[in-house]
């Protein structure tokens, strides 16, 4: 097994788990598991020789860890910050900062939104990821991202379907 095949294989790890970290319901989950497919995909774009997505992955898992213990805004704009300037450092070409576009809204998702707000910049987000995914040729990313897309929505569709249920028993 090659290392191009063995990071495509991570790739394809990387898009179960994050499957599973968008159908999360709770926050604090979908964080936890999205801290373990964030370490996996950090590999995964190393193996794949893409540093600015590898750099951006691997901040999106600092992030995230912290964003289990803090919703701060100014945490958020430091993360921000700094993902910003190493990628515009380390980007080769333009398109190489797609990574970091996604890597922002999800900052900025992860630390000051909750719910189907976070849920629909996490879609925005994915965007960013898959057009990034494509270009560096993970298959497991593009595969992930494309699948995102539908999850998220499905997930933001069971969030308003029950606070709707939920309002309406609160009416009675």
């Amino acid at each position: 097994m090659t290392v191009y095949d063995f990071a495509q294989c991570l790739g394809l790890v990387s898009f179960g788990l994050g499957i599973s970290t968008f159908y999360q319901e709770n926050d604090r989950r979908l964080k936890i598991v999205m801290l373990v497919f964030n370490l996996n995909h950090l590999v995964h774009f190393v193996l794949l020789g893409s540093p600015v997505s590898a750099l951006s992955t691997g901040l999106s898992a600092c992030r995230t860890a912290s964003a289990l213990y803090t919703s701060s805004k100014w945490v958020a704009g430091i993360f921000v910050v700094i993902g910003v300037s190493l990628s515009l450092h380390t980007a080769e070409h333009w398109y190489d900062l797609w990574s970091m576009a996604g890597m922002t809204i999800g900052t900025i998702a992860i630390f000051t939104l909750t719910g189907i707000a976070m849920r629909v910049a996490f879609i925005i987000g994915a965007v960013c990821w898959l057009i990034n995914n494509i270009l560096v040729g993970s298959i497991g990313g593009t595969l992930l991202e494309a699948t995102l897309l539908s999850i998220n929505s499905l997930t933001i569709y069971r969030l308003a379907r029950d606070k709707k249920r939920a309002l309406a028993r609160q009416a009675l």
